[in-house]
């Protein structure tokens, strides 16, 4: 493959919406073309609204990259498979530019955005069995094994997240499949399938989601309608918030969703999610595991995802809330009259999500 690249030209459903170059120091800068100008929208609205101009990336904390386009980058599982497949090829991965792995991301990330010229070196997918990737997946977290790296590479190389997992196709439609990771408890997969369940029982929207092989969580996608693809941009990198710490507070998100979708009814998802997440223990609840959909010409606020028992950062939620990490009821019902939301259906939310999650929340204590 060729290194070393400066610039991409980024797409979205076909058209061209601008440039993106890496300057002298290393940071990017982006411009809208003036058809885009014309007849798109801002695919994010804070950092890049809809004008004329060039913009400027910070430095930190997407190492120089705008936060929509960082979002198109793998981390963890997906950014090992890659490196692990580069090095198999005698490429160093530190000789890379941020443009060179969307260049390698190409057409096949998350959401809409896809990035040319698009790298040959990862081919084509194929069509593999689950248990033939969980057994390569194992295999990859024994030991510095590259056997069949091309094939998950391809398979979860777009990927972000510590998890291992991979983009499977099911019954003709895309899925994500997750599976353990070397810290994992042995019925990860069926806790947060349950999670799931749970969750859509307290009226959270969720994509469809199946225990797969009895072992493994799968969700399908809902970046996707068919062929159509869904422009899907995160908190993190719609406020520019580093999610590997803890960056933002629930009352950042409700706010963000205000501005955006000028809806109530979507700051009332947002608070029914983090009565969720508080009262059932899923402390990793960082600024990557929220984001937001641009469809029929408006954004809203995703289907949920990464529901599961988790300790956070330090034992306490990486998203906080009034600043704190181990919120209380009344903090939640403080959160609720900031927001807009009357006392009355913030106590109807909680109830609703506290009766439905018993039973998880005594399980998995």
């Amino acid at each position: 493959m060729n290194r070393g690249l400066k610039v991409v030209e980024v797409f979205i459903h076909g058209q061209k919406a601008g440039r993106l170059g890496q300057t002298a120091d290393g940071t990017y800068v982006f411009e809208y073309t003036a058809e885009f100008l014309e007849t798109g929208f801002s695919i994010s609205p804070i950092q890049l609204p809809l004008r004329q101009g060039v913009f400027a990336a910070k430095a930190v904390p997407f190492y120089g990259m705008f936060g929509v386009f960082a979002d198109s980058l793998p981390d963890g599982w997906g950014r090992l498979l890659i490196d692990r497949y580069l090095l198999k090829k005698s490429i160093d991965p530190g000789s890379l530019t941020q443009a060179d792995r969307l260049s390698l991301v190409g057409s096949h990330g998350m959401g809409a955005l896809e990035y040319r010229p698009e790298s040959a070196e990862m081919g084509k997918d194929t069509k593999t069995g689950i248990k033939m990737v969980a057994d390569e997946v194992k295999k990859i977290l024994m030991e510095n094994y590259t056997g069949n790296i091309e094939m998950l590479a391809k398979k979860g190389g777009s990927s972000g997240g510590a998890r291992p997992k991979a983009f499977i196709e099911i019954k003709g439609e895309p899925w994500m499949v997750k599976f353990p990771n070397s810290g994992d408890r042995n019925d990860a997969g069926v806790m947060e399938y349950e999670y799931s369940l749970a969750a859509k029982k307290c009226g959270i929207e969720m994509a469809e989601t199946a225990l797969l092989e009895k072992v493994y969580f799968g969700v399908k996608r809902f970046d996707r309608k068919g062929k159509k693809k869904i422009h899907m941009h995160s908190t993190a990198g719609l406020l520019n918030s580093d999610f590997r710490i803890p960056s933002l507070d629930y009352l950042d998100i409700m706010r963000l969703a205000e501005s955006l979708t000028k809806d109530i009814g979507e700051i009332k998802n947002i608070f029914r999610l983090m009565v969720f997440n508080i009262l059932c223990h899923n402390r990793d609840d960082h600024a990557k595991n929220f984001s937001f959909l641009y469809e029929n010409g408006r954004w809203r606020f995703s289907p949920a995802y990464d529901l599961t028992y988790s300790g956070g950062f330090n034992g306490q939620h990486t998203t906080t809330l009034l600043g704190k990490g181990l919120p209380e009821k009344k903090d939640i019902m403080e959160c609720a009259r900031l927001a807009g939301i009357k006392r009355a259906e913030a106590d109807r939310i909680y109830g609703e999500v506290h009766d439905a999650t018993g039973s998880l929340r005594r399980r998995f204590k």
